[in-house]
């Protein structure tokens, strides 16, 4: 866990790839729960800011 969150700190590839990817999978799943209608209004924006997320964090060093 502690070379996790080095990896957050130091702005290292692996780490924050994860962390888009997890909230791309979170807007997914919130798009298509059909029991509360909140999660699917802001399903969009959370997947949206997963997908540009992890094209930004393509570029950071391993």
């Amino acid at each position: 866990m502690s070379e996790f969150i080095h990896g957050l700190l130091h702005l290292r590839r692996g780490a924050w790839e994860l962390v888009a990817s997890l909230l791309i999978a979170l807007g997914v799943v919130m798009l298509m729960q059909p029991y509360l209608l909140w999660l699917y209004t802001w399903s969009f924006i959370v997947t949206l800011v997963g997908t540009v997320m992890f094209i930004i964090v393509s570029h950071f060093p391993e």
